[in-house]
């Protein structure tokens, strides 16, 4: 008897673009499309955002994703080639993350739970500079922030706005959380902090009043918030493939050397 491949049976999903589409349409000929609740693994056919969207809904599953740069941005995507696909998964590397969970509570005391993969950032709703108070683990480390916002990054998402924000690239496998500030006017040269990822993070909304501040946990939007606590959900790991010398890890270190 053949023993069955280990990623035999494979889900696609693809964004609404006419490139991904035409690839759900020659891949889904050439090896069939899985229930994504029966697949071994499930190929996701767009860029970045399709990528966290996949990742947001088969977060709790524990299926790995594998995807195939049919998009505009494409860090956490593999080439794409239809040939030998079941090949490709075979030999991939595995890169495991655990998602932000971000505990939001607004100005009307109303509770708002959501997870990022990304990052979990705050940000000023109107024309004044937001003015937030932070504390690691239960202790201040900073009475009060002027800045446009400020960024809670997982090693994943700090290629990302966190980047943006002239934060740290971080190595996929190190234990930390970049804490980066949004155009900071006061402490002017504070330039944020490396956190380990056990690290309990509340930031709280001075004037909350006057200076409206809302908080997104990667697509998720909360307005008009007064405190905001983040950490790392250590019970929920994610199993992202890439193919051999192009995994997460060689990617990011990539990125910190400028190429």
């Amino acid at each position: 008897m053949t023993k069955p491949a280990r990623y035999d049976r494979i889900a696609f999903v693809a964004s609404p673009s006419n490139e991904a589409q035409a690839a759900f349409g020659q891949l889904t000929r050439d090896y069939g499309n899985c229930d994504p609740d029966e697949a071994d693994v499930v190929v996701a056919l767009g860029g970045d955002g399709l990528m966290l969207q996949t990742l947001h809904h088969h977060m709790r599953t524990g299926k790995p994703i594998y995807g195939m740069h049919r998009g505009t941005v494409g860090f956490l995507m593999n080439e794409y080639s239809t040939h030998d696909l079941r090949q490709r998964l075979e030999t991939a590397h595995e890169s495991e993350i655990n998602p932000l969970l971000m505990r939001a509570t607004d100005v009307n005391d109303r509770v708002h739970l959501h997870h990022a993969i990304n990052e979990v950032y705050l940000f000023r709703q109107t024309s004044q500079a937001a003015r937030l108070r932070i504390l690691i683990d239960e202790r201040e480390r900073m009475p009060e922030l002027i800045a446009d916002g400020i960024i809670v990054a997982t090693p994943a998402g700090s290629t990302a706005y966190n980047l943006s924000a002239q934060g740290p690239i971080l190595p996929i496998n190190a234990a930390l959380l970049a804490l980066t500030p949004i155009s900071a006017f006061r402490p002017r040269r504070w330039r944020g902090a490396l956190l380990p990822n056990t690290a309990y993070v509340v930031i709280e909304v001075l004037e909350d009043d006057k200076r409206p501040v809302a908080a997104v946990a990667d697509h998720e939007e909360v307005r008009r918030v007064r405190r905001v606590e983040v950490l790392s959900d250590k019970s929920i790991s994610m199993r992202m493939l890439f193919d051999p010398g192009h995994s997460l890890e060689e990617r990011i270190l990539r990125e910190q050397f400028g190429y």
